[in-house]
């Protein structure tokens, strides 16, 4: 046996949920984020995670001990995984419902169902070392681009590939959880490579933030807090993007993008209206967004903003509207009054 304690193992077995809960602990934060990389949605994966762990608290007393823990954690977790996600589509971004707004597009009310791709900690799985043949690093497999693109593989196939590109399960390792053959696997793994890199195209990995980006990102918290559409706009490539789920329209093109903050947000808010806290998303630089109450002059949660950076300019802008989020981030719901 690896990584469990015979004694602690034993207990767990006989009923006693307090050495149930020592056996998993270690787990956990690694099995968190294989069922946000499944779920594209940190809600569902903290319901997935319940779900799992029942499965292996009902499954424990016929775990085998000759048999490998962490494995079969990860047996258990995937399954469950899998059976949820065959009665749900995959998650998305704006962009994938249709083309731009144009400028006279009206807004429509949000769309609640969930639907959307949700933010995570870049630091999800830090604690996980991660394998020597993965293809994507801890770093990799969490940015939005990629997890937008494994929302596009049918279940089994998103399985396979994290099982193998992420965590460096062996091609009958995973053939064995998943019940396939070798064949099946590797075939499946190579149609869900094609599919992640058709999709994310140059936009594979995360840019590293260095002193330039954070010059950029503190120009960006400024234009916010003084609700500064011209600085907004000068920071913006030309062709960048705004989604702001669980709103369905998205914009494209810099000019665009301020006239619609502009309008919807700057000019009926005022400068002061906003207080912007320093976070960190999906391998990309994120912030908190705060919007002062008028009648408490409290600043209420408002939206996490993830940013894309490339080649100096900010390329997209995602505003999740979800205050739910700021738990998730360690975040605050109020800030206090200045």
């Amino acid at each position: 046996m690896q990584g469990q304690s015979p004694d602690e193992l034993s207990a767990a077995q006989s009923g006693d949920q307090a050495a149930f809960a020592r056996l998993v602990q270690p787990y956990r934060r690694e099995l968190r984020a294989h069922c946000y990389r499944m779920a594209g949605s940190i809600h569902d994966a903290d319901d997935l995670m319940q779900d799992s762990l029942l499965r292996v608290w009902k499954g424990l007393p016929r775990f085998e001990r000759r048999a490998n823990l962490r494995t079969w954690l990860y047996r258990v977790t995937t399954n469950a995984c899998l059976d949820a996600l065959e009665k749900r589509s995959g998650r998305m971004l704006p962009m994938d419902l249709g083309p731009a707004a144009g400028p006279n597009t009206t807004i429509g009310p949000p769309r609640l169902d969930p639907i959307w791709l949700e933010p995570c900690p870049s630091d999800l799985d830090a604690s996980l070392s991660p394998a020597a043949d993965v293809r994507y690093d801890q770093r990799e497999s969490v940015a939005l681009a990629f997890l937008v693109a494994l929302q596009l593989l049918p279940p089994k196939q998103r399985a396979v590939l994290i099982l193998r590109d992420v965590l460096g399960w062996q091609a009958d390792e995973c053939a064995e959880l998943l019940e396939l053959s070798v064949a099946s696997v590797n075939s499946a793994l190579q149609r869900a490579r094609d599919t992640i890199e058709q999709r994310r195209g140059d936009r594979a990995s995360p840019e590293v933030v260095d002193a330039e980006t954070s010059a950029l990102l503190g120009q960006y918290v400024k234009a916010w807090e003084l609700a500064d559409v011209r600085t907004l706009v000068a920071l913006l490539r030309e062709d960048a993007t705004l989604a702001m789920p669980p709103l369905s329209e998205w914009i494209q093109g810099a000019t665009a993008i301020g006239a619609s903050i502009g309008g919807m947000v700057f000019s009926p808010a005022g400068p002061g209206a906003f207080q912007m806290v320093r976070t960190d998303a999906n391998g990309l630089p994120a912030f908190a967004a705060y919007q002062r109450d008028p009648e408490s002059g409290e600043f209420r949660a408002t939206a996490i903003h993830l940013l894309e950076v490339r080649q100096g300019r900010v390329a997209s802008i995602v505003a999740f509207l979800n205050p739910s989020l700021f738990e998730v981030f360690g975040l605050p719901l109020l800030l206090a009054k200045e």
